[in-house]
């Protein structure tokens, strides 16, 4: 069967003919971009681990209780009321990555994904220091099994699992909090057996993800991926071979005029590539924007004399027609909608109520008569999203007379904490307008005699008589 030019878009590159994996050994990257990249890396894997310890007004910086329905985002606390917020942080994030990944590509793949971190940043780097470049891998997985291999694997796959189990713990603190994950670990294992095998489940799956399926999960599981072919268009910046400036490739030779394009068909870029593709047949769903291929090509290009940026950032009509990026109506309008986005979220959050109230009424409870007047139950929750306990009262706003009693105990609201009660509002038969009234219930702070909210309700009472 003929071959053509873009037949390599029909497999992808970790998978043989036969559907077999193909293992990737990738040279061990070095230059410019790798180490901004490693620098990126460094402080992002900082700010990965310590987070957990910073605190803001005694509480995590950031914490996502998803068992207690309760997350902390730089210190402000939000509930399942405030779940709209988190949906339209959540849009907003997704149209942020469609405009990113509409102007730049995937380079959120290569520089700030966790998996890539984890994978090439730490992972792949102890795998090196212990095994060795790609040619020493390769004949390590080939020899027999003796105490070199032996050793050698060993070490790693308990280094690997010991940061896998390092890493469950970290994301671990992110959802109880450090200080009750820091109580788990000192206490006796048989008091928390069900964590600990979930804790251990979670380390084997990162120890697999890492050890084994490794780039698997940016080609096959990652969806963002498979959808950059609907985000990017010509104008684009992807990591690009300058195939005008390239071809035709051909062998380097000294002393010779050189009638060939500036590749000199060396397949460093090749080698480097952590999933295996040759970025020089284009934009290929496996690259992941690493920029490996682009610091192997400069190297050569050192040493044969010629300009670097074969291998670079560009866009391909960049490429094709010479031309510098420019805003299209595409990247106009999601910009516009991101800003718009932001926008509504930054002013919900500045008008976000410290205290979330719920009044409603009582299941199952009429109304009745006493010789106070008519007699309604409601049920009233408060929910403290502060650092601070309020204490709370109600006051009835649109009617003279009436008293309001709270059974349970008083509305004192336990900081970032939640209290309901039982509230009984008793009002004079004369001053009802029917059977249903409307009423407003002032929610204040009574330490600082500040409205907190108002609350409708609706009234129930006798037929007026005529």
């Amino acid at each position: 069967m003929s071959q053509t030019p873009e037949d390599f878009r029909k497999s992808i590159s970790t998978v043989d003919s036969e559907g077999k994996r193909v293992w990737v050994y990738p040279r061990k990257p070095k230059g410019r971009y790798h180490n901004w990249r490693t620098i990126v890396a460094i402080i992002l894997l900082a700010f990965l681990v310590g987070t957990p310890f910073i605190k803001m007004n005694g509480q995590p910086l950031l914490l996502f209780n998803i068992l207690e329905r309760r997350f902390i985002i730089f210190g402000a606390t939000f509930w399942p009321q405030d779940f709209y917020l988190l949906a339209l942080a959540f849009v907003t994030g997704i149209v942020g990555i469609i405009l990113f990944t509409v102007v730049y590509g995937r380079i959120f793949c290569g520089w700030v994904c966790p998996q890539t971190i984890f994978m090439e940043m730490v992972f792949r780097k102890i795998e090196y220091l212990i095994e060795g470049d790609f040619n020493k891998q390769k004949a390590l997985d080939k020899m027999p099994w003796n105490s070199e291999k032996l050793f050698k694997k060993g070490l790693k796959h308990f280094i690997f699992f010991a940061l896998a189990f390092g890493i469950s713990n970290i994301f671990l603190a992110y959802i109880i909090g450090v200080d009750e994950l820091y109580t788990i670990i000192t206490d006796p294992p048989e008091k928390h057996i069900v964590g600990l095998v979930a804790i251990l489940v979670f380390s084997g799956v990162f120890y697999w993800i890492f050890t084994w399926f490794r780039e698997q999960v940016c080609i096959i599981a990652c969806p963002y991926g498979r959808l950059q072919g609907a985000m990017l268009d010509k104008n684009s910046l992807v990591v690009a071979y300058d195939y005008i400036r390239g071809e035709i490739r051909g062998k380097f030779r000294k002393k010779e005029v050189r009638t060939e394009g500036d590749c000199i068909d060396c397949h460093q870029c090749v080698q480097v590539c952590p999933t295996g593709i040759d970025i020089r047949n284009g934009t290929q769903l496996e690259c992941i924007n690493c920029t490996a291929c682009m610091d192997a090509c400069d190297s050569i290009m050192d040493r044969v004399g010629f300009d670097r940026g074969l291998i670079r950032y560009a866009s391909e009509d960049g490429i094709a027609k010479r031309e510098p990026f420019k805003w299209t109506p595409r990247v106009i309008s999601y910009t516009v909608v991101l800003f718009g986005l932001v926008a509504l979220l930054s002013s919900l959050i500045a008008t976000r109520s410290d205290i979330e109230t719920t009044m409603l009424q009582a299941r199952g409870n009429l109304y009745r008569k006493t010789e106070a007047g008519i007699r309604n139950h409601y049920t009233i929750t408060l929910i403290n999203k502060t650092v601070e306990e309020i204490p709370a009262e109600l006051k009835l706003e649109n009617v003279e007379k009436g008293t309001i009693e709270i059974v349970g105990g008083d509305l004192t609201v336990p900081r970032q904490g939640k209290v309901s009660r039982t509230v009984i509002i008793i009002i004079p038969r004369e001053s009802l307008s029917g059977m249903i009234t409307q009423l407003n219930i002032g929610v204040y702070n009574s330490a600082s005699g500040e409205r907190i909210s108002t609350e409708k309700v609706k009234f129930l009472g006798p037929q007026s008589r005529k």
